[in-house]
């Protein structure tokens, strides 16, 4: 099969487009970024395919087995020659190699592979490690083109030469909205607790809570009791990933939906690889209506079914909660459905098997971060920023739960899963002990002027530190805020 038969979608031809650009103003390395689920294998596939006709040699780095695995039949399915460099795998001469980075290290140092001339890094927010960085640096003339939905190390730096990255160049892809608006996502429905956890006095590792003192906040009877009575509830027996804070915690939720009478399993990083294959197809092919996990499959895989994302662990990491929540977003169209216009695919998936994504977030991860839909604009500095403003996007309650169905969804008059109309003095939803609710959009605006005037009303660090401790923000935030106004008390001073 050629090139010109891998059949690309409106937003990846302006995608392929925008790199080439980049390359020909003399980028080096280009940052791709594209939602979960857009179809980013399609668009480096395509690019490989394209180079490889011109004579061009392509590495393509994974960093699991799975993501070769799947990388690999991405490649079949679109008719694209390659090789394979992993254990197990005979060498081939093919332009194209898909590399699992632990094996290519090993073999760039002993110099076993020869010359590349692109680099092709999945899941590019990891390229900042220690084992990517040796083997770019080992090949300093290649071009490289990274692709991933967060641009942002886990600890919320960035991937740009300037701090410590390895990208010159940004190219952004369409937005999760509009991938939802165009029929080639699903709508989240997110449900969350009226009152999150207080993380206050855990500790931040990484960038993250700590995992110690974060599994014992999480891993407790009623917290994993909780969660399965609201998959009863909200989604019984559909197929949903549940992200935990740790293998045994993972293990615990797993034994919990067993004792409820479902068919569920941890997945862990140590397993055969088989194994954990083995796993992920039996969730999407029904077999396991729950797979519990701790990070394997917070990214890349690529599980179209999954129509539940079942969060139990606190994250301060805005990337790893917006890959964790895409896992669900992927829609399952019917088999026969007429895609070729918005209106099909709209029609087509209001008609399938998963007409809507739902997120338990037990944990109020939402509050901390925002919609899986919410408007994000990255830059190669890590933090995203709001939409035409040039300040750093601090966290914001971007949602509303209706007090009438608990549904959750973006600023609205109305709520779109009951059509609950809502008053605009009642800010505040009522409460119910221990219910999730649908997290609405609805008065999102006032509640966010409210929380910067409060941020405005704070004159001492210490009332900062209160704010950042009852927000959950990390303790950072509070004396960053505080320089940024002594900064600017400065500058307004040397006026």
């Amino acid at each position: 099969m050629s090139s010109s038969m891998i059949a690309l979608r409106p937003y990846q031809i302006t995608g392929v487009t925008q790199i080439r650009a980049a390359y020909s103003g003399g980028a080096r390395a280009v940052l791709f970024v594209s939602p979960t689920g857009s179809g980013k294998t399609v668009v480096f596939c395509y690019i490989a395919q394209n180079a490889r006709a011109r004579g061009t040699r392509t590495w393509i780095l994974v960093h699991r087995e799975e993501l070769l695995n799947q990388t690999s039949r991405a490649l079949d399915m679109l008719g694209v020659p390659h090789g394979l460099i992993a254990p197990g795998y005979t060498p081939s001469g093919e332009g194209i190699q898909v590399a699992s980075v632990n094996t290519l290290v090993r073999r760039v140092e002993n110099g076993r592979v020869g010359d590349v001339d692109l680099i092709v890094i999945d899941e590019a927010h990891h390229t900042t490690a220690g084992t990517w960085k040796r083997i770019l640096q080992a090949r300093p003339k290649a071009r490289l083109l990274g692709v991933t939905a967060t641009p942002a190390r886990l600890d919320g730096q960035g991937l740009g030469v300037h701090v410590g990255g390895v990208f010159d160049a940004l190219v952004m892809g369409p937005s999760v909205r509009e991938l939802i608006d165009d029929g080639y996502l699903c709508r989240p429905a997110v449900y969350a607790p009226p009152t999150g956890l207080d993380l206050s006095d855990v500790r931040m590792r990484g960038g993250d809570y700590a995992t110690g003192e974060l599994v014992r906040r999480v891993d407790k009877p009623t917290i994993t009791g909780d969660a399965v009575a609201h998959y009863r509830k909200l989604c019984d027996g559909a197929p949903a990933i549940a992200f935990c804070a740790s293998v045994e915690h993972a293990k615990h939720v797993a034994h919990q939906f067993r004792a409820a009478g479902y068919q569920a399993e941890r997945i862990e990083g140590n397993m055969p690889d088989g194994q954990r294959r083995g796993l992920i197809d039996a969730l999407g092919d029904g077999r396991l209506h729950v797979l519990t996990s701790c990070e394997i499959v917070s990214e890349g895989t690529d599980i179209p079914v999954v129509a539940a994302a079942i969060l139990l662990r606190p994250t301060a990491s805005m990337p790893l909660y917006l890959q964790q929540v895409g896992r669900a977003l992927r829609p399952v169209y019917p088999q026969g459905a007429d895609l070729s216009t918005r209106e099909g695919r709209l029609a087509a998936i209001a008609a399938s098997i998963k007409p809507r994504a739902i997120i338990l977030d037990h944990v109020g991860n939402v509050f901390r971060h925002g919609m899986p839909d919410e408007t994000r604009e990255w830059t190669l500095d890590g933090k995203p920023r709001t939409p035409g403003k040039g300040k750093a996007q601090e966290p914001d309650i971007r949602v509303k739960q209706c007090p009438r169905c608990y549904a959750a969804h973006a600023p609205a008059p109305v709520c779109p899963a009951c059509g609950y109309q809502y008053q605009p003095e009642n800010i505040a939803p009522r409460q119910v002990e221990g219910e999730l609710r649908e997290v609405t959009e609805v008065q999102a605006e006032l509640l966010r002027r409210e929380r910067r005037r409060e941020v405005g009303r704070a004159k001492t660090l210490d009332e900062l530190r209160a704010i950042a401790a009852a927000r959950g923000y990390k303790p950072q935030w509070a004396e960053y805020v505080w320089k940024a106004r002594q900064r600017k008390q400065l500058t307004k001073l040397a006026l």
